[in-house]
């Protein structure tokens, strides 16, 4: 009895040891407490325990990863699908959290910032970048094409200014 308290208390300080770094999911606990070699009953009792002081609460993190996400490093929503249910977030939470984004609005997000890098380039390299950085952050061709479409546009009227 003495020696499982040791070792509730020990996979206890290392979960929250764990959890002070970055809030975690569920699944990621599990894993961690089961990587450190906690028998399925302990990981059941510390993943109760924090559920019941609210350390652990899936649909917060999902929300708060979310927003961060899109503040710093912009993705297709089906991106953010991908990584929340790779961290073991309900589908029904994540269709949930992701319907009031739209897609388009988050490429253009996304490029902003590269567009002072790459506004020295000629048309086809800017096509290109554009394209594959769009394309490796998970949207799809057409909204890739169409964002792209716009800065190209906006572009092109802002030459012609500049003859007039």
């Amino acid at each position: 009895m003495v020696n499982e308290n040791k070792t509730i208390t020990l996979a206890l300080n290392l979960a929250l040891n764990y959890l002070s770094y970055q809030a975690r999911t569920i699944q990621e606990m599990q894993k961690y407490l089961k990587n450190k070699g906690f028998s399925e009953d302990i990981v059941k009792e510390i993943i109760e325990n924090l559920l019941d002081k609210n350390y652990l609460n899936d649909k917060e993190f999902a929300k708060l990863f979310v927003e961060t996400k899109i503040k710093i490093k912009p993705k297709s929503k089906f991106a953010l699908k991908y990584e929340l249910r790779q961290k073991g977030i309900n589908p029904s939470d994540i269709e949930d959290l992701l319907t009031p984004y739209d897609d388009q609005a988050l490429a253009l997000k996304a490029v902003k910032p590269k567009i002072k890098i790459w506004k020295t380039l000629d048309t086809d390299k800017f096509k290109k970048k554009m394209m594959n950085f769009l394309q490796y952050r998970g949207f799809s061709y057409d909204i890739c094409l169409t964002t792209l479409n716009l800065f190209l546009e906006s572009n092109l009227s802002k030459k012609e200014d500049y003859e007039n």
